[in-house]
């Protein structure tokens, strides 16, 4: 109001400009000029000129004014335009096989948005971490997280064909104890694998096997060495089945369905860059997108 009765020239002015009572302009002005506890204008019948301490505080308002409606517009193209840095945790695996595929081409469509993902494979807290966007395997259980459901996190059953013309290829999941089985050395039932068949029967696999890893890629490279039958995420293992390194085991079962989420804080007013990533990742890798992999088996794999 101070800046604006110094633009207008007057009270009366500035009350109508920003139509209230001159007498409320006036009472403004006052209440400023107690707080500083100095006069801000010498005010008479016919005019009004800024004391020195006026003058001061008419040009650091003037600028704090232009930094608020300079920041008001920052605001507003942020939310028009997709635009600044989204910051991201995912799991490790996921993250930089099946993830970092797709925020590459976002980026590609999205020039004006930076990502910094951070890839870790324990349970995602955004606020600690100070993330707008997450992949968490399992259910979600922070409060006030919004999670969308993403294709379920599925595991396949695949072999190096030296291995399977050596040991040949089992018909059945209750075959798998006489083969070598490349498991996960921190899952809590290492002897058995939960399958799921083509009518949605479960089975529970029993098996053995002579190399663990408590890192998927790992049992991945031993499958490849043919150490044996290995058990990865589809994204995992599809590059390998699709150039002929790995053959597919098994391929009508696969291991239990694991829930996968995309999750985010709660927020009535998203920006635009975060709506268009969730957008954008909803489409490509929801429940109902078909942004599957393109990798299907050589038909002479074996």
């Amino acid at each position: 109001m101070f800046v604006r009765v110094v633009e207008c020239g007057s009270f009366t002015a500035a009350a109508i400009a920003s139509d209230v009572s001159p007498t409320m302009v006036g009472k403004q002005i006052r209440e400023i000029e107690q707080r500083l506890g100095a006069r801000l204008l010498h005010r008479t019948t016919r005019r009004q000129q800024l004391t020195e301490v006026g003058q001061l505080y008419f040009e650091r308002c003037r600028r704090v004014l232009s930094e608020v409606a300079l920041a008001e517009n920052s605001a507003m193209e942020l939310q028009s335009a997709p635009k600044g840095l989204v910051r991201m945790v995912a799991p490790v695996s996921f993250g930089g096989q099946r993830l970092v595929p797709e925020l590459s081409l976002y980026m590609a469509r999205n020039p004006d948005v930076n990502v910094m993902l951070n890839l870790d494979n324990r349970v995602p807290n955004l606020t600690e971490g100070n993330y707008e966007l997450g992949i968490q395997i399992g259910e979600v259980c922070e409060p006030g997280v919004v999670a969308r459901p993403l294709r379920p996190y599925r595991r396949i059953l695949a072999a190096s064909p030296d291995y399977i013309r050596q040991h040949g290829m089992p018909e059945h999941p209750d075959q798998l104890g006489n083969y070598s089985c490349l498991g996960m050395s921190y899952w809590l039932h290492q002897d058995r694998w939960d399958l799921t068949g083509p009518e949605g029967e479960t089975f529970k696999a029993f098996i053995n096997g002579r190399f663990m890893s408590n890192q998927g890629n790992a049992l991945r490279i031993a499958a490849l060495s043919g150490c044996g039958i290995v058990l990865q995420p589809d994204y995992v293992l599809m590059d390998d089945i699709a150039q002929g390194r790995l053959v597919p085991v098994l391929p009508q079962w696969s291991y239990k369905p694991t829930p996968l989420y995309l999750i985010y804080h709660q927020d009535s007013r998203p920006s635009a860059k975060l709506r268009s990533v969730i957008d954008f990742l909803i489409a490509r890798l929801g429940e109902n997108s078909q942004a599957i992999l393109d990798k299907r088996p050589r038909s002479d794999a074996v």
